[in-house]
């Protein structure tokens, strides 16, 4: 048996032979869209309508501009993550969660958050401050009668 047909039936190097499928494209209703077409004007590669990464000697319109797909993979990776939300509700559906405080779309990092990144620190600041107020209520060092 040659090495190379030994290695496969081992299971060695079968996995960089087998093609992996490739990931679908989102597609977005007409909000999304207009969040999308919005922040196209901030990609690099786009200039008064045209795209410049596609740009081959004739001018070519930014096909995210237009599309209601995530076509571009410069606009995915690059300039969706300026707008979290929205790369949330377009790519993390199943394991997004909504902010209890402004009711944001968010990847939770654990199964345990309730809030968005921008609303947790405030949260942790607010949830502290009332755990020390309980605490020092219950020091009896420092009572009604023994004022500072």
């Amino acid at each position: 048996m040659p090495a190379r047909a030994a290695a496969t039936a081992a299971g060695v190097g079968s996995a960089s032979m087998k093609k992996s499928k490739p990931e679908p494209v989102p597609v977005m209703d007409y909000r999304q869209y207009r969040r999308a077409r919005r922040l196209v004007h901030e990609c690099c590669n786009y200039d008064g309508g045209h795209c410049i990464a596609l740009d081959d000697g004739e001018e070519c319109v930014c096909v995210q501009s237009i599309s209601y797909s995530l076509l571009c993979r410069w606009f995915r990776a690059a300039v969706l993550p300026l707008d979290r939300e929205l790369e949330t509700a377009l790519f993390h559906r199943l394991d997004a969660k909504r902010c209890a405080v402004c009711g944001a779309l968010f990847t939770p990092g654990s199964n345990r958050a309730k809030y968005c990144p921008e609303c947790a620190g405030r949260m942790k600041r607010i949830k502290a401050a009332q755990r020390k107020r309980k605490q020092r209520a219950k020091c009896h060092a420092l009572g009604a009668e023994n004022p500072l």
